[in-house]
């Protein structure tokens, strides 16, 4: 049965492959993916420090619930989690989703948005390596590993660890 994955980005600063390629492999498999966004419009997608293209808004946090998806993919990029983490409002839409025991998986520097939602607490999480104090000073353990699965908490490092982390994220999606 096809699901409904929602992609969890701000309008600025996302990296670009991991929007894209996560979008794509859910897509492939057959399931629904929806760009939730802090803001309506577009979202600007970044090669590293480079704008590449945009990406259409689906619809906006403050308009969905964690019922209407199966799932939640947090990108990285260095803006984007630092613009989430800023939204009580996203921050709130992270947090109810991990508590929902959906899997909630996030690449890069997107656990900050974890960490922020105050849900790495004991948990293992994979990211980008200048998130390891941040992580650890929430309760969190850091490890360097290209994908980590923790309880509904799906983690990766950099864009390097997408194949691993389409797989762990496919494989955790409900079969109902």
């Amino acid at each position: 049965m096809a699901k409904r994955i929602a992609f969890l980005t701000a309008s600025e600063g996302v990296e670009e492959v991991e929007l894209t390629k996560p979008w794509q492999a859910v897509v492939d498999a057959g399931h629904t993916a929806e760009l939730v966004s802090l803001d309506e419009g577009e979202v600007q997608l970044f090669e590293h420090l480079d704008k590449s293209s945009t990406q259409r808004i689906d619809r906006r946090v403050s308009d969905v619930s964690i019922g209407d998806y199966d799932a939640l993919v947090l990108p990285g990029g260095v803006a984007n989690p630092d613009a989430l983490r800023g939204d009580e409002e996203a921050v709130a839409f992270i947090r109810d989703f991990v508590d929902s025991g959906k899997p909630v998986a996030a690449i890069c520097h997107a656990p900050w948005t974890l960490v922020e939602a105050d849900r790495v607490r004991g948990k293992r999480l994979a990211s980008w390596p200048s998130l390891q104090t941040d992580i650890r000073n929430a309760g969190g353990e850091w490890v360097d590993e290209e994908v980590v699965v923790d309880g509904n908490l799906i983690t990766s490092r950099n864009p390097d660890d997408i194949p691993a982390f389409n797989h762990a994220l496919l494989a955790a999606l409900p079969t109902d």
